[in-house]
């Protein structure tokens, strides 16, 4: 009941600390030129969704004032920046002359370093830092190091088109929520959820790019709650299902596919302008 009442708490401080962090920080990005064409040949602010590495540091500052113990908190932090850090460092460096995984560690093979390969390395390390530390054994730590990588990547190739990235967030906590309830960290869950919901409205209108320094934090939320909560034979179907995904969209157009089939149309249609 206590961590019932501590977890409201973080996800209605994060949702109002969303709101103060989007206040102060949209108005600055358009100010020092950090917009950019969305699909709609619009300029909006780019790299907003950083306001949630911002929103959860101000949260876990909170719950640490308050001597409240979180597990894995630091860690999640941490991992949380980082990977926020060098979704910037590619929405504000990155040149779109170089797609996907292939292209940039193609890319790489042939020395030359692109703002991409950069994202994809540092989250590759990342992801086998908290693998590292929240594993039991060599074979858990492989297999969780490629889950919240891979899922990591998937949330960030969701993040095409208004709010789609956050539904797949959601989505994602939705299956993980019915599979592993009572292993999930809802203190750790709740500031992001929070932090979403406020954004949420502002990302489907179109007024909002989250860029990469949001959507990897998505990604690398749900991979860090999917690495930390789910069984093993759970942890290893998703995984089977992310490779299959990241190989269909090296060939294929993600954006298409989902304009193809009616159910995910729908879904990624739903509360859009």
């Amino acid at each position: 009941m206590n961590e019932l009442v501590w977890a409201v708490g973080g996800f209605l401080a994060a949702f109002v600390l969303e709101g103060v962090v989007l206040y102060l920080l949209l108005p600055m990005l358009v100010n020092t030129g950090a917009v950019r064409s969305n699909y709609r040949n619009e300029q909006i602010p780019v790299s907003a969704g950083i306001s949630f590495a911002m929103t959860l540091l101000l949260v876990c500052l909170l719950y640490d004032i308050a001597g409240q113990n979180v597990p894995y908190s630091q860690l999640f932090l941490l991992s949380i920046l980082a990977v926020s850090f060098l979704g910037f460092i590619d929405d504000m460096l990155g040149r779109r002359d170089t797609t996907g995984l292939k292209g940039h560690f193609g890319a790489l093979i042939q020395g030359r370093l692109t703002t991409g390969g950069l994202k994809a390395l540092g989250g590759g390390v990342i992801a086998f830092y908290i693998a590292l530390l929240i594993s039991p054994d060599w074979g858990n730590i492989i297999l969780n190091t490629f889950l919240i990588a891979l899922t990591t990547n998937f949330i960030n190739l969701l993040d095409l088109r208004p709010g789609r990235a956050v539904k797949g967030t959601l989505l994602g906590l939705v299956v993980l929520t019915a599979v592993a309830f009572k292993n999930m960290n809802w203190l750790l869950v709740a500031p992001m959820l929070g932090a979403m919901l406020f954004y949420f409205p502002r990302d489907l209108k179109g007024q909002v790019m989250m860029g990469d320094a949001g959507s990897n934090v998505l990604g690398l939320a749900l991979g860090f709650w999917a690495a930390t909560g789910l069984p093993l034979l759970a942890r290893i179907i998703m995984l089977a299902l992310l490779v299959a995904v990241h190989g269909y969209t090296e060939r294929r157009s993600l954006t298409e596919t989902i304009d193809k089939v009616k159910i995910l149309r729908t879904i990624d249609q739903l509360g859009r302008n």
